[in-house]
């Protein structure tokens, strides 16, 4: 077999992917690379539950605290950057786990998907988001859900970006991105891989979530949020997007209370954690892994140790 070796460990957020990823880069000489939409971003520490140099514990990251909060981070750079810290991290004879919650991010890079633009026209571009300036993002995945209803499904109503993507690629293409992002899931993967999705009981995951927003605000959340808009980042950043951060930002902004505020951030958490839960039963030879099914970390480790053995990926 000459695929290199690729280990993917996800699940949704809260499960504890971040210290049974360290535990099994130990165990197998790995690299971490962050499969995260939001921890590239240098000073969002605190909403992104970014893990800490001390959590790290010797293992070199990738792609955590890469960016300023006002550059610009895709699923494309996520794939170019992946790709050459892959092969930085073979050519020390390690292996690379992709460690993160971004689905498509983790397919991009699993299965090589094209992004070539199919047309270069942005006209269609400019008019969608001068409607989303005119009539705001609810009007559009509405317009997304008529065109093209699994993708409206897939993607927040509140993702901007992505809806004014599938609705591009439906004008320019004449397809839907949906059926496009089945048949790249289709393609073959260049890797020998083992694609852990990390689960646990729905009402215990979403009690975590609930606690760690909690905890979230007890070490700083809104501290956090007040000096990222005090140097300048605004609401319409994608990193200020983030769950977190537009949430405090409308309560900074006085448009609603602080308890309304962490109520909505729990609210859209537990429906995010639904929503990759979702991605993932879409994907294919996937490994589900339910930590309530082991007694200690330690023989949840050899669980997927043994699963690694058996696909000669150690």
């Amino acid at each position: 077999m000459n695929e290199k070796p690729l280990i993917i460990l996800t699940g949704p957020t809260s499960v504890g992917k971040t210290t049974l990823s360290i535990a099994l880069a130990k165990a197998v000489d790995g690299e971490i690379i962050s499969a995260d939409s939001m921890q590239v971003y240098k000073q969002m520490n605190i909403g992104t539950a970014k893990i800490s140099h001390k959590e790290m514990d010797g293992i070199p990251h990738y792609l955590i605290d890469e960016l300023e909060p006002d550059e610009e981070f895709n699923v494309v750079k996520f794939q170019q950057l992946s790709k050459k810290y892959i092969q930085k991290i073979y050519e020390k004879n390690k292996i690379p786990i992709l460690v993160g919650g971004t689905g498509f991010y983790i397919q991009a890079v699993l299965y090589d998907i094209n992004f070539t633009e199919n047309d270069s026209d942005i006209t269609y571009r400019m008019e969608l988001e001068q409607l989303l300036k005119e009539q705001g993002t609810d009007y559009l995945y509405e317009l997304l859900k008529s065109i093209d209803p699994d993708s409206a499904e897939a993607i927040h109503p509140n993702n901007s970006k992505r809806i004014i993507r599938a609705l591009e690629f439906a004008k320019l293409t004449g397809d839907k991105i949906s059926e496009h992002n089945k048949e790249q899931r289709n393609k073959q993967s260049p890797y020998n891989f083992c694609y852990f999705v990390l689960n646990k009981d729905r009402a215990m995951l979403y009690e975590t979530i609930n606690k760690r927003v909690d905890l979230m605000l007890q070490d700083g959340l809104l501290e956090e949020v007040k000096l990222l808009a005090a140097l300048g980042y605004t609401r319409e950043l994608v990193s200020m997007q983030g769950l977190g951060y537009k949430e405090i930002l409308a309560y900074l902004d006085g448009e609603c209370t602080l308890e309304e505020a962490i109520e909505i951030l729990k609210r859209d958490t537990r429906h995010f954690a639904k929503r990759q839960l979702t991605w993932f039963k879409r994907e294919k030879d996937v490994i589900w892994v339910n930590k309530d099914e082991f007694a200690t970390d330690e023989e949840l480790l050899q669980y997927l140790l043994k699963n690694l053995t058996d696909k000669n990926i150690i």
